[in-house]
């Protein structure tokens, strides 16, 4: 669930930042519109022109509109920007958005020429040296800023396109460790034992006993990173208790060794459970607080706290010396609940992104020229004074954390509003900062009713300074201008970490599903080919003395095996999966007749491709729980077009409790749609039912594959 959130979560950036981009550059748009609708222009001629503009810039935004963009964009765009400003007395801040333009070409000689002309019109416009200046750090503001925002627009959505092949490197990188450190610990036992002769079966034997040991170390180490495979053997051992589980997932992985340990007190506390044996409920909850990890286990089954604390106790020094808390109680409703809480490794901090640096760079060139703009209102001893004050207003706004943001936001407010005493007028454009940070900190029900408060009050205080109509009008809307660049520009900023830590998170997850998986054919595949080999190379020995070509039989059989679970390497490290099921039946009636078992096949012929690999390894984990578990003298597999059945008798009175391998089947059957059963049948008899949904079609008759009873 954590992956999906994320990938959906990371979905949202690209359309975000291009929603952004639009956002802003309209409000730019608005400011020119009212600048030029109070002015001496024609508004029926200048609104057409002023949209005009603003609607060729938008095939650098929507990625819809990419086909128009070309070289021949640019200058279309310029024709009625330069009648609307030529013409029509529209602000020069409107050849910003030629400038952006002609920078998202790269033809930088081209947009310094336009900003070097609007310059030229500038200083006709002003009459000042200041003025001029002002209205060219306008246009080179408005050029950068619709270049910033429709590149970060593309390269959220190409950041967002690469996240999933980010996230197949990690795997491929990972299987490359697990690959090297496999064939370094089994592979080459593997090989030693392809090559064995009659006279080195005692060698063999020993290295397929650390072959063997190996893969299972790996296989724990790697399972041990998570908490997924213990939950699902959690959930099957008590459906086959008869008890119903509910399971709720809220912690991220991988856990390292903070998995290890909450394993252990999940694993002790369900098998409690079942122990009691008067249990109908048991809930299992995770839960991620702060850079620990909380384990919740409760059951409905126990009547005092401390016959429900026996089994756990051993596990509370473990925890308690990893600088954990394992605490048991006896809740009011008379349900018992084991808690354990644990501190995790925090996954590392993703390095700042190439988007995250440039939407702060953009954000900073435009608090400078806006500082800029408001120090050539003053005289030079006022600009003196204020240079401090606007240094601390453009670090406050580009405040990354949100902790502590009630003193920032008020010293941002003191820093809006009590310079105007001194500066007047010219002060007037710093509260643009506080209404981007308001936007930014707080909620929306919340922010707007104070930016509208901000707003009017800019424009009372424009009133108060004598200031005319068109200038109160400029003033108010401004303030929002200026509120909604920067706070587009710092939510750019924030959702450039947000989609790193996304793709991120994507990446971590992979590798955690490609270690389980790893994890699961260590176990069900070479875990039990090697398991297998042990049990012929050991009838081999005995048999050596008193029948050599039996004994010969079974190391030709063995050799077979080795070759066989060289190939089950390239599973193990990434491969795609290719087991025959034939081949698999063949090899489990093989080792169970030299165990002294009488097995019966009964095979359907309708076994759909896509469900051999996944039978395969079911049957593999039934006959190794045979073997292990039971004193069985006969054993009956079924393989029908739904699933697979694997009876057995032999039982004893006391069955123990799924494992591992139990979880990693249901995993397996979970991912194509299928359930698996495991419960026992009386009369010292247990039943491994697999069941996966069959393509209709006619129904064969079943027929019988063979029955081989074998004696030791």
């Amino acid at each position: 669930m954590a992956g999906m959130t994320l990938s959906h979560g990371s979905a949202l950036a690209p359309r975000t930042a291009r929603a952004i981009a639009v956002a802003v550059l309209a409000a730019f748009t608005c400011v020119y519109l009212l600048a030029a609708i109070s002015g001496p222009g024609d508004a029926a001629v200048v609104v057409p022109l002023s949209l005009a503009v603003l609607a060729l810039h938008l095939p650098h935004v929507l990625p819809g509109l990419r086909r128009c963009r070309g070289r021949w964009l640019a200058p279309v765009q310029a024709v009625p920007a330069c009648v609307a400003v030529l013409g029509f007395g529209v602000t020069v801040g409107m050849l910003g958005l030629v400038v952006g333009a002609l920078l998202l070409r790269s033809a930088w000689r081209m947009a310094a020429l336009a900003t070097a002309a609007a310059a030229v019109v500038a200083a006709g416009r002003a009459g000042t040296a200041a003025g001029a200046l002002d209205m060219t750090i306008t246009v080179g503001l408005t050029g950068l800023v619709s270049y910033g925002l429709c590149r970060l627009a593309d390269r959220f959505e190409e950041a967002h396109a690469a996240r999933r092949s980010l996230a197949m490197a990690a795997v491929e990188e990972e299987r490359l460790r697990m690959a090297a450190a496999l064939n370094d610990g089994v592979g080459r036992g593997l090989d030693t034992i392809a090559a064995a002769r009659p006279d080195d079966l005692d060698a063999t034997l020993e290295t397929t006993r650390r072959a063997l040991a190996t893969a299972r170390a790996a296989a724990s180490e790697l399972r041990s990173l998570s908490l997924a495979p213990e939950m699902a053997a959690a959930r099957g051992m008590l459906a086959a208790a008869g008890i119903a589980a509910t399971v709720r997932t809220g912690h991220a992985e991988p856990l390292g060794q903070a998995g290890t340990l909450l394993a252990a007190v999940l694993r002790e506390a369900v098998t409690d459970v079942v122990r009691q044996g008067t249990a109908t409920r048991c809930e299992i909850e995770t839960t991620g607080r702060d850079d620990r990890v909380v384990l919740r286990v409760t059951s409905d089954g126990v009547r005092t706290a401390a016959r429900g604390a026996e089994a756990l106790t051993p596990l509370a020094g473990r925890v308690a010396a990893a600088g954990g808390d394992l605490a048991m109680a006896l809740e009011d409703d008379g349900r018992f609940t084991v808690t354990a809480s644990v501190r995790a490794t925090p996954p590392p901090k993703p390095r700042p992104s190439g988007e995250y640096r440039l939407s702060l760079l953009v954000l900073a060139m435009v608090l400078a020229g806006f500082s800029v703009k408001a120090l050539l209102l003053m005289p030079p001893a006022h600009a003196l004074a204020a240079v401090p004050l606007l240094v601390a207003s453009c670090a406050l706004t580009l405040r990354r954390s949100r902790e502590h943001r009630g003193w920032a936001l008020a010293a941002l407010a003191l820093l809006a509003y009590v310079p105007l005493l001194w500066f007047g007028k010219a002060w007037g454009g710093t509260p643009g900062f506080l209404t981007g940070a308001l936007l930014v900190w707080l909620p929306a029900a919340v922010a707007w009713p104070l930016v509208v408060a901000i707003m009017a009050s800019m424009g009372v205080l424009a009133q108060a300074f004598g200031q005319g109509t068109p200038v109160v009008v400029n003033s108010v809307v401004s303030v929002l201008v200026s509120g909604l660049v920067v706070s587009g520009l710092v939510r750019l900023a924030r959702l450039a970490d947000e989609l790193r830590a996304a793709e991120t998170g994507l990446a971590r997850a992979a590798v955690v599903q490609e270690r389980l998986r790893t994890a699961r054919d260590l176990h069900d595949l070479l875990g039990h080919t090697l398991a297998a080999i042990l049990l012929k190379g050991e009838l081999a020995r005995r048999l050596r003395a008193v029948a050599p070509e039996r004994a010969d039989a079974e190391l030709a059989d063995i050799v077979a095996m080795a070759e066989q679970a060289r190939a089950d390497m390239e599973t193990v490290t990434g491969a795609a999966p290719n087991l025959d099921l034939a081949k698999e039946l063949e090899s489990a009636r093989s080792v169970l007749a030299a165990a002294g078992i009488e097995v019966q096949v009964t095979r359907d012929d309708d076994v759909l491709p896509e469900h051999e690999a996944v039978l395969s390894t079911v049957l593999r984990e039934a006959v190794t729980n045979v073997l292990r578990h039971s004193a069985a003298e006969r054993v009956e597999i079924e393989v029908a077009r739904d699933g697979l059945t694997v009876r057995n008798d032999g039982v004893p009175a006391q069955v123990k409790p799924p494992g591992a391998g139990i979880g990693n089947l249901s995993t397996r059957l979970a991912a194509l749609g299928g359930r698996l059963e495991a419960r026992p049948l009386g009369g010292g008899s247990f039943q491994l039912t697999a069941r996966l949904d069959a393509a209709d079609g006619p129904d064969p008759a079943a027929r019988q594959v063979g029955s081989e009873p074998a004696r030791l």
